[in-house]
């Protein structure tokens, strides 16, 4: 069943899908209503507590409460549903090996390699926010996800 977010404990368990593109104003409305669709239908056990949203307009996060075991089937439901947004809005969201970061008010969204190369030529600073994709909890989220790059796994690369 759909909730909000807000509902959903700090242990509920979260997937972080980055966009390769910010979504444009004209996409968000459909993109939200897809959400919420596929979070309704998603898993049949009712005592599932499941919930979607765009953040930044860039980020698809998946919520569920830790009341259910998750199943490979449902993993893999997930990941159709992430190819099928992919297509319709032709963009990447399962490339785990992009790095998103603030620079100033806007998200970039770089290969790692592009990345290690802006860091050196000092383009980046190590003050530089990072968002933390392999987060793995509602608590994570709100605390870990945006982090300095000195905080981060990223520091590796200073």
């Amino acid at each position: 069943m759909f909730v909000d977010s807000k509902e959903l404990s700090e242990e509920a368990r979260v997937w972080v899908y980055p966009s390769s593109r910010k979504f444009y104003p004209q996409e968000i409305d459909d993109l939200k209503s897809k959400l919420k669709e596929f979070a309704n239908n998603w898993i049949e056990d009712e005592e599932a507590l499941v919930s979607c949203e765009l953040i930044h307009e860039r980020f698809v996060v998946f919520y569920i409460e830790e009341n259910i075991t998750i199943t490979n089937a449902y993993l893999n439901e997930k990941v159709a549903f992430i190819i099928q947004l992919q297509e319709i809005y032709e963009i990447e969201l399962l490339d785990k090996m992009n790095v998103c970061f603030k620079q100033g008010e806007f998200i970039q969204y770089k290969d790692v390699k592009a990345f290690k190369k802006l860091l050196k030529n000092r383009a980046v600073s190590s003050k530089a926010i990072v968002f933390d994709n392999l987060v793995q909890t509602k608590y994570e989220l709100k605390h870990y996800w945006e982090v300095p790059i000195t905080e981060s796994w990223y520091n590796r690369m200073l």
